[in-house]
């Protein structure tokens, strides 16, 4: 599997560009961070094209871009969580207030429930669903490949925050320990804002666990 990240907007929030292989013009997005230029840019410039957009959760910063990816590939299919799902298309639940604007998206083309299976672009992902940010979010995994797409669950020695409306510490640590924590050691960790990690690592140094 390739992975081409990007930090995008002012939230510093990660999204990845995901292909089978390197050499593969297919490939999906998952986040679509504010002020999404440089992936655009990046999906443009090697001329790859995205068949979808996949949202470990709605908040602004996640979402902020997806409006300007459907603009240029207007055929890129829009998968949430069936419990996020309305945050993408209402500013007054999707944290817009904390960018000064009103930011929302038309409303996704498919509804996700844990444990399905999303095969885009040539690559098999699994959802797992990991509520306590928000009761939609999930994480992504290829057990394939090692790798995990954790959103804002799962930091390199933190966790996603839990302080917005719909958060659950409690849920948060929980959806972790009996879904995440679980994988093997070597699995490495795309998260949703901050450096890639491994399993093994945050199972023996993550405070929060």
């Amino acid at each position: 599997m390739e992975v081409n990240s990007f930090v995008l907007g002012e939230f510093e929030t990660n999204c990845y560009v995901v292909r089978k292989t390197r050499a593969g013009g297919d490939c999906l997005v998952i986040d679509a961070g504010l002020q999404a230029g440089e992936l655009i840019d990046f999906l443009k410039a090697g001329k790859l094209a995205p068949s979808a957009v996949v949202l470990t959760h709605g908040h602004v910063d996640h979402i902020g871009g997806l409006e300007l990816v459907r603009r240029q590939w207007p055929d890129v299919k829009v998968f949430i969580h069936s419990l996020d799902a309305q945050m993408i298309g209402r500013a007054d639940i999707n944290l817009s207030f904390l960018t000064g604007k009103d930011i929302s998206a038309g409303p996704a083309d498919v509804l996700l429930a844990g444990g399905q299976l999303v095969e885009q672009g040539g690559v098999r992902l699994k959802v797992i669903h990991t509520p306590g940010h928000t009761p939609g979010g999930i994480c992504l995994y290829s057990e394939e490949d090692g790798i995990l797409f954790s959103g804002d669950t799962l930091f390199a020695d933190s966790v996603g925050r839990t302080d917005f409306p719909g958060g659950s510490m409690s849920e948060l640590i929980k959806s972790i320990k009996e879904k995440i924590i679980i994988l093997p050691d070597e699995t490495k960790v795309y998260p949703g804002h901050g450096p890639a990690t491994t399993i093994g690592k945050e199972r023996m140094a993550n405070p929060y666990l």
